[in-house]
């Protein structure tokens, strides 16, 4: 536990414009003092000096909200030799009942690291950020992609006939090329043009954002090479579920233990049992994209890799589920994928 290794707990509560800081006694829990400071780097000097006159012996820091508003104040403290750990909210229902303002989040921040058995380190290195943002701006330019084509499809629907026929047959590529290319014409009526027209604009969104995604995409490949290239040497991992493993494991010193790393993923066993019924199920939470992304893969094998359906195949055998052997394939690939990207060497961080 944490109070039989440091004397104080920093508790953040961070925010876009101030952080609000609370320093605990670990052996008791003890408000120190407390103190505010805004979001920027001298704000940040400001609460280490805070710390090292009110926590001058062993501390560590724990930040709500390292990976967004308090991302900045945790690169600092790394750069001055600093240790924070990263703690989430409280639960709606805690706040419901104790109330909620900055101080209390931040005096909560500190007694949740307290209470937690082993704190999370907050993601770092710089390439893992900009995986982080490059999925972010791809998976956004693909939902612009997804919906303006859906639209378009839906517009064709109830386009006059003369339109529907042309358009109707088209596969999705032909179909994109054909509505990006329309032209003004004499011999359409005004309701034919208008519906031209919103034809030719979901055409050419939906071009700009394969594009943009397609370009963010290529630039994911180069940092997936340069951190953990082994990974897109496994079956059914591509660069989108790279990166997207990568940014949830983050670095070696992050995630504990494989054990650690599948719990995080929504992919360790919780048991369901009740009477005489023995089984267990998958959790419920954890990181849902890199779920998804564990997801995915197992998706691919199912279909393309032989030893994954026999493997199916005899579980059903035995007399599970298809969806238990589903939950149990998910563990073993979030464990050999955590042994892959703890033993990629070297790292670029």
């Amino acid at each position: 536990m944490l109070a039989d290794e440091v004397d104080y707990v920093i508790g953040v509560d961070t925010h876009r414009d101030q952080h609000v800081l609370a320093v605990v006694v670990a052996a008791t829990g003890a408000v120190v003092a407390q103190h505010s400071v805004r979001a920027d780097r001298s704000g940040y000097e400001a609460a280490l000096r805070f710390a090292r006159r009110y926590a001058a012996d062993a501390r560590i820091w724990a930040i709500e909200g390292a990976g967004h508003y308090g991302a900045g104040l945790t690169r600092f403290l790394a750069a001055h030799g600093e240790t924070a750990f990263e703690v989430g909210r409280s639960g709606r229902g805690e706040r419901r009942l104790q109330g909620k303002d900055d101080p209390v989040d931040a005096l909560r921040a500190a007694r949740s690291a307290l209470a937690t058995r082993t704190p999370t380190l907050p993601r770092r290195g710089e390439r893992q950020e900009a995986l982080r943002v490059l999925l972010l701006a791809r998976r956004s330019a693909v939902d612009v992609r997804r919906l303006a084509l859906v639209q378009l499809r839906s517009v064709i629907v109830t386009a006059p006939e003369r339109i529907r026929e042309e358009l109707r047959q088209l596969p999705a590529g032909q179909l994109i090329r054909r509505c990006s290319r329309f032209r003004r014409s004499n011999s359409r009526t005004p309701d034919e043009f208008a519906i031209v027209l919103a034809l030719r604009s979901l055409a050419r969104r939906i071009e700009a954002a394969t594009e943009e995604a397609n370009e963010l995409e290529r630039e994911i490949v180069g940092h997936v090479r340069a951190l953990v290239p082994d990974l897109l040497n496994e079956p059914g991992v591509g660069p989108i579920v790279a990166a997207q493993l990568i940014v949830s494991w983050s670095h070696r010193d992050r995630v504990r233990s494989e054990a650690a790393f599948a719990r995080l993923a929504g992919v360790a066993p919780l048991p369901a049992s009740s009477g005489q019924t023995i089984r267990h199920r998958l959790s419920r939470s954890g990181d849902r994209q890199l779920n998804r992304a564990l997801h995915t893969v197992i998706l691919h094998r199912r279909q393309h890799d032989p030893a994954t359906r026999n493997y199916i195949a005899r579980r059903i055998a035995e007399g599970k589920s298809s969806r238990e052997a589903t939950r149990i394939l998910k563990r073993y690939l979030a464990r050999h994928l955590y042994r892959v990207m703890q033993n990629a060497t070297p790292l670029t961080t």
